[in-house]
């Protein structure tokens, strides 16, 4: 991983499930983060992410975060072999900073499979590599909820954003059609946001 971009500043164009397009000096930049952090973005209103560019051979991906200490966690779980930048956001999609960090110095690899793509063996290694390291991590408020998104259809967006956390489809759109049973959406506007955090909570606690 090549950091060379580590904050975008202006205003926000798009709000999508799994990324923001802020302007920056006329050019839109698809930044790729959390629910969690998109959730404190508001479409025509200035932000400032803190971001990290992950370069490959055929993609520039950039990634955003509410804080710089979002933004170390996610350099530091890459450094654990076999976590890339996807499941990197997955983990901080599931599991806020605040959160893994409680985790990873508690040893608490049940949380930690909460996790889709981590599976006991990388659960443990994750406690055993990062467990001493996260203490350099500063404080890291949890993010802010996704109270105040704006609601619209799409109940398929929500699923879709969680096959590409790495759940399966079927475990997906069953996760989804429950949190929208519960909360009386089905068929109705949709607060994609608060229904893809919910349905993580879901999927988390049924692994």
């Amino acid at each position: 991983m090549i950091t060379v971009i580590s904050s975008v500043r202006g205003p926000v164009l798009v709000i999508g499930l799994d990324h923001a397009v802020v302007e920056v000096g006329g050019i839109g930049l698809a930044v790729h983060a959390t629910p969690g952090t998109l959730a404190t973005l508001r479409r025509g209103e200035e932000a400032r992410l803190a971001t990290a560019l992950v370069v490959r051979e055929d993609s520039l991906t950039l990634y955003g975060f509410a804080d710089a200490e979002a933004s170390e966690l996610f350099g530091l779980l890459q450094t654990v072999n076999g976590v890339g930048p996807r499941l990197a956001l997955a983990i901080l999609a599931v599991l806020e900073p605040e959160a893994l960090c409680r985790a990873l110095a508690d040893r608490d690899t049940a949380a930690i499979k909460r996790v889709p793509g981590v599976g006991p063996k990388m659960a443990e290694r994750l406690v055993l590599e990062l467990r001493d390291k996260v203490a350099t991590v500063a404080r890291v408020p949890a993010a802010v909820g996704a109270q105040g998104a704006a609601p619209h259809t799409g109940r398929d967006h929500v699923v879709e954003a969680l096959v590409g956390l790495g759940f399966a489809a079927k475990q997906a759109e069953q996760a989804v059609d429950a949190v929208l049973a519960e909360s009386g959406g089905n068929g109705g506007p949709v607060d994609t946001a608060a229904a893809l955090r919910s349905a993580l909570n879901r999927l988390g606690k049924a692994r």
